[in-house]
């Protein structure tokens, strides 16, 4: 995709190894405007905390980022983000590239804030995660409408976001979410539902199909006006999605779910 080069041409590359028993950002690389933080709380944990940081206000024209994340053999990080991710009006678009490398026995949870498209947006994101078969994987996306307050639904031109997991060199998930309102309308059958936010949970590793049922109690109890379903994928995969009417209830959701999953007692910790 050609770029506009008065864009930020940005790149964050990390690397997480387990040094004295626990997980440590052991390398750490970043252009402006981003930044890496380690917010580790217990520093006795396994479970390494990493914020990452941004100092604009959000992707505009042209933008084209990097972030790669290496987790070594046995690490276990969790991957914060800051704010919100907003999208600016755009001619020619943006793009954003994530790629991640997992070592045997490694667990990485990333589930960003949610993402919020302007008038006029135009954006690409494209993941590649390559794992180990014994690898723990969450991977969450929350995306609304747009500025909704400010009477901007579904503005935005274009939002296509394609994600890509392999186990051992051989692809095992494809998800592809691919919104252009003026093209194809959000409200048909098989689209938003009515609904104008939508989040997306992606779980992998050991005993991750048997969380099915708790995953769905954990969404029944919860007093939302929400739609939502729990499907069993390849390679002892789940994937969940939620269709819902407001960004924060979905990502408390998801964050519920990673929690559970992500806990010291949780089977997605089991060797």
């Amino acid at each position: 995709m050609a770029m506009n080069t008065r864009g930020m041409q940005s790149e964050v590359a990390i690397r997480v190894d387990v040094r004295g028993g626990r997980s440590r950002l052991v390398s750490s690389y970043f252009t402006p405007p981003f930044k890496v933080a380690d917010t580790t709380e217990d520093r006795r944990a396994a479970l390494l905390h990493l914020m990452l940081m941004c100092s604009s206000p959000g992707v505009l024209d042209g933008d084209d980022l990097t972030i790669r994340v290496e987790v070594g053999e046995h690490g276990q990080v969790w991957l914060h983000t800051q704010s919100y991710q907003r999208l600016f009006r755009m001619r020619q678009g943006a793009v954003q590239r994530v790629e991640v490398r997992m070592e045997k026995g490694a667990c990485l949870c990333w589930l960003p804030h949610p993402c919020v498209p302007h008038e006029n947006a135009i954006f690409t994101g494209i993941n590649q995660i390559f794992l180990s078969k014994d690898c723990k994987f969450v991977w969450g996306e929350v995306l609304t409408c747009g500025r909704k307050l400010n009477g901007e639904v579904f503005n935005f031109s274009k939002y296509h976001m394609r994600t890509e997991v392999f186990v051992d060199g051989e692809l095992a998930l494809l998800e592809n979410v691919c919104l252009r309102p003026s093209v194809l309308s959000v409200g048909m059958p098989g689209q938003m539902e009515g609904f104008t936010h939508q989040a997306s949970l992606l779980v992998m590793g050991k005993g991750a199909g048997e969380r099915k049922r708790e995953i769905d109690a954990y969404l029944s109890e919860r007093c939302l006006e929400i739609l939502f379903g729990v499907s069993e994928g390849p390679a002892g995969s789940l994937v969940v999605r939620i269709l819902g009417n407001k960004a924060e209830p979905l990502y408390d959701c998801l964050k519920g779910i990673a929690g559970m999953l992500m806990s010291a007692k949780s089977v997605m910790y089991d060797s």
